[in-house]
């Protein structure tokens, strides 16, 4: 069933894997020319844009674009208790990990007598979040944006998800619930590019612009946020979701054939890659890979993906050459099913995150394992983190030099300024040397 991609010719320093690794693709540049002109007229029109955007693209328009208050707490009375218990323990342990990932909210750094460098972490005052509701109605995206936004400490955070036939136009229940769980009362039905745009340049009398845009979405979505990029941040521009597992002869086949199927059941162009030094696991694994995906749910979805080019085996000589093969994959989601499990692991340099052993799969960091399944797509680990609470805030340095400090380095502040033939800069402090007291002026 799988496609099966054998480097175990190739010799390490002489290729570049990350060619060869199966990734499915995401142009989003070409995704720019169909989202600029949605973009320019929620600009310029509104509320009158987002209705006929609505209409066209959701087949729907709200009532109200904004959620009325009521309609989140009947979203939230109605939740299954046991669907709740899970929400609330979710939310429990992703913001635990989140209050560890704040770390020291204020440094000072004393360079030398009278020369101190402080940086205090300021949140951003205001998040637009973006979530889903296509084929996946992704609740656990508002807990993976919403808490370390609000553990950082950020002030106003809306919400914004596609309006739904189904539901009268509003977003998804078990959205709506998850948001009044959380405390989120500005939440709009609004989806698609056009959200973007609104929360990117807001919106009379509906929404006022954010200052970062951040959640999943597809290629539009991803390729809106880019046009965007600048006049508000971003996260990233997440494109299919992807896992990879690096496994040896100890891993049990059927563990890595449900991690695989798991994760193709996301989309069609979700990427599911086996990474092994053992020809007979490879076997075994797309044996039951096929048994399992033809039992789920999602059957044809789960196929189309795991047979496109993004899905796979890649078979290596030895877990010294699949170490490199997964760090030039550089995966979203990267498991590691081999004996020396933790081991391998701290020598991964480039991964989203990393699961570790049989007993840690992706569908616990999807939901409650109390880590962050904001991540980067693509090959964007190499460089990238996942979101976090440090994505909510802003590092910003205190320059505190006294005099004496000051006039300690400013002749090599002078000869800094003219070697780069900036002498107005060598000035500045020339000016205060000279003049300390500003009697002369």
């Amino acid at each position: 069933m799988l496609n099966v991609v054998d480097l175990r010719d190739q010799v390490d320093a002489e290729v570049d894997y990350s060619t060869m690794v199966p990734r499915a693709p995401f142009d989003v540049t070409a995704a720019l020319d169909i989202v600029a002109p949605v973009c320019q007229d929620v600009a310029a029109h509104g509320v009158d844009a987002l209705n006929r955007l609505s209409e066209k693209f959701d087949h729907v328009v709200p009532e109200h674009l904004r959620v009325p208050a009521a309609a989140l707490q009947d979203a939230l009375e109605a939740l299954d208790p046991t669907v709740r218990q899970a929400y609330e323990i979710a939310i429990e342990r992703r913001r635990i990990v989140a209050y560890q990932e704040l770390g020291p909210e204020q440094v000072d750094v004393e360079v030398a007598t009278g020369a101190i460098i402080s940086q205090k972490m300021i949140p951003v005052n205001r998040v637009g979040l973006y979530v889903p509701g296509g084929r996946a109605p992704l609740a656990s995206s508002v807990i993976h944006n919403v808490v370390p936004a609000q553990v950082a400490g950020v002030k106003q955070i809306a919400v914004t998800s596609p309006p739904q036939v189904d539901f009268g136009g509003l977003p998804h229940p078990s959205i709506l619930a998850v948001c009044a769980l959380l405390g989120i009362e500005e939440v709009y039905a609004v989806g698609g590019s056009q959200a973007v745009a609104m929360f990117a340049y807001g919106v009379a009398d509906l929404c006022r612009p954010v200052d970062m845009i951040c959640g999943p979405g597809n290629i539009y979505v991803a390729a809106a946020k880019r046009y965007v990029q600048g006049k508000v941040g971003i996260d990233s521009e997440a494109g299919p979701s992807e896992v990879a597992i690096l496994a040896d002869g100890t891993a049990i086949p059927s563990h890595v054939a449900a991690d695989m199927v798991s994760q193709a059941e996301h989309d069609p162009m979700a990427g599911a890659v086996l990474i092994t030094d053992s020809e007979e696991l490879a076997r075994r694994v797309d044996e039951v890979v096929a048994t399992q995906a033809a039992d789920a749910r999602h059957a044809d979805r789960i196929h189309e993906a795991l047979n496109g080019k993004q899905s796979g085996i890649v078979l290596v000589r030895d877990m010294e050459q699949g170490l490199a093969v997964a760090d030039a994959y550089a995966a979203e989601h990267l498991e590691i099913h081999t004996r020396d499990a933790y081991a391998l692991a701290q020598r991964i340099t480039n991964a989203g995150a990393i699961f570790v052993g049989t007993w840690s799969p992706v569908s616990l960091g999807d939901y409650l394992a109390g880590s962050t399944h904001v991540l980067p797509t693509g090959g964007g680990a190499k460089h990238s983190s996942g979101l976090n609470v440090k994505s909510f805030l802003r590092a910003v340095h205190l320059i505190r030099y006294e005099q004496g400090a000051t006039d300690a380095v400013a002749k090599d502040v002078m000869v800094f300024a003219d070697s780069e033939d900036l002498p107005s800069h060598g000035n500045a402090l020339r000016v205060r040397i000279e003049d300390p007291d500003g009697t002369r002026s």
